[in-house]
């Protein structure tokens, strides 16, 4: 079964709004066996809704609609709806009811334009709103069914989760849709292409599709296909990415499962150093305090994390870290021998079992034609071994200090596996 999803609203036309509505109802229809085919936006205006409402009919079996269901003249999605339909607004005295009690639980007065939530177009199936006053509205034209719900997030999401979701499962036969991810550092798009070419070309004789994901300093690969055998679909999903991981296993660090939220490269590396039951500690100068606040978002990361300094400047690399003068004149700040004292001290410093340091030139001045703009050493140590590596990235600060952040979460994932 196909579907569309339609946005109604010129708040996210102009970019003031997100358009998040969409991206969970996708995923929410993929969890249950629905293909979405096309997403659209279109603006509070009635010619365009009509529209949107012709041509998604063209496209999909059903469309999911949002917004413009509120009580305001700028909400026109019923009315529009009911033209569509060619039928008139009634009054749903279930819904009047609802909308009433919304009110009079809350202590205030019931208006005319609370009531006139009540009216829906003849002929439609109502949906109740248990977090608000708007309520849904099903119709079915030429075999198609239109689901129109309001565009307040959780509004829509209590909607669909409790009456829309398991009306579909209860009176349609759907196929089963997977989808499964793996999650690669320290490869480009282009690079891993040309490595799992063989690989990827065998893929489409399984009905299997492969979806590139880019983001700076990682690459997801999405694995996707569907049939009526939950079970086989899985396995044969599951025996592909076996096949592919022995290709391009240096660079794997986990797997995402649809509808699930994606693990990190630095909270699967948090969950490696509790179950050790070992501790982190940082010194980061290019980055800014960048990559000890992607350890400390993560819930219960003092289990793991001693601490951050960020020695900025040469002189607070030197004061707070103990990096010899010498090491500036000589190699300068962005070099092995600096990130190397970094790592080295701020282990001892802070009495850590592992550490991080950092130093580059993340731009968008200060590039040298030996050292340009993304240019970092990154060095992590366990007090045995201190390993250091040089890194050369682009010319956008924002973006070296994320990919910089991968690199150097990736390096030590790697170095403490090595060690075990």
């Amino acid at each position: 079964m196909k579907a569309e999803i339609l946005t109604i609203g010129d708040e996210i036309l102009i970019g003031q709004v997100a358009n998040t509505n969409a991206v969970w109802i996708a995923q929410q229809l993929n969890l249950i066996g629905i293909k979405v085919v096309h997403m659209a936006t279109v603006s509070d205006d009635s010619d365009e809704i009509l529209k949107g409402l012709e041509n998604a009919s063209e496209r999909a079996d059903m469309v999911f609609i949002t917004g413009g269901l509120g009580p305001t003249k700028d909400d026109i999605t019923k009315k529009t709806f009911a033209q569509f339909f060619g039928v008139e607004l009634i009054l749903d005295e279930k819904i009047l009811v609802d909308v009433s009690s919304f009110f009079v639980k809350r202590g205030k007065e019931v208006s005319q334009l609370n009531k006139d939530q009540a009216l829906i177009p003849k002929g439609c199936r109502p949906l109740r709103n248990k977090s608000g006053t708007a309520p849904g509205m099903w119709m079915q034209k030429n075999k198609v069914h239109f689901i129109s719900m309001p565009g307040v997030p959780y509004e829509m999401k209590e909607m669909m989760i409790s009456e829309i979701l398991p009306a579909i499962r209860a009176e349609f036969k759907l196929a089963h849709i997977y989808h499964k991810t793996v999650l690669t550092q320290g490869i480009g798009e282009s690079t891993i292409a040309e490595l799992i070419e063989n690989w990827e070309d065998a893929l489409a004789a399984k009905n299997i599709k492969l979806a590139y994901l880019p983001q700076p300093g990682m690459v997801r690969l999405r694995l996707s296909t569907s049939g009526d055998d939950e079970k086989k679909i899985r396995k044969a999903v599951d025996e592909e990415i076996d096949k592919l991981l022995p290709i391009i296993s240096e660079y794997v660090f986990g797997f995402e499962n649809y509808g699930e939220e994606m693990p990190t490269i630095e909270k699967v590396t948090s969950d490696l150093l509790k179950e050790r039951k070992q501790t982190l500690a940082i010194a980061e100068s290019c980055t800014g305090g960048y990559v000890s606040s992607l350890f400390t978002a993560i819930p219960g990361s003092s289990e793991i994390f001693k601490g951050g300094i960020v020695p900025y400047t040469n002189d607070a690399k030197h004061e707070l870290l103990n990096v010899e003068n010498a090491i500036f004149e000589k190699q300068g700040a962005v070099s092995k021998e600096c990130v190397i004292a970094l790592a080295e001290n701020v282990r001892q410093k802070l009495r850590s079992d592992f550490s991080i340091a950092i130093s580059g030139v993340a731009g968008p001045g200060g590039g040298t034609d030996e050292k340009p703009v993304g240019f970092v050493w990154i060095a992590v140590s366990d007090g045995k071994k201190t390993l250091a590596k040089s890194f050369q990235f682009g010319e956008n600060r924002n973006r070296n200090i994320v990919m910089t952040g991968n690199a150097a979460v990736s390096f030590l994932r790697k170095f403490i596996l090595k060690s075990i």
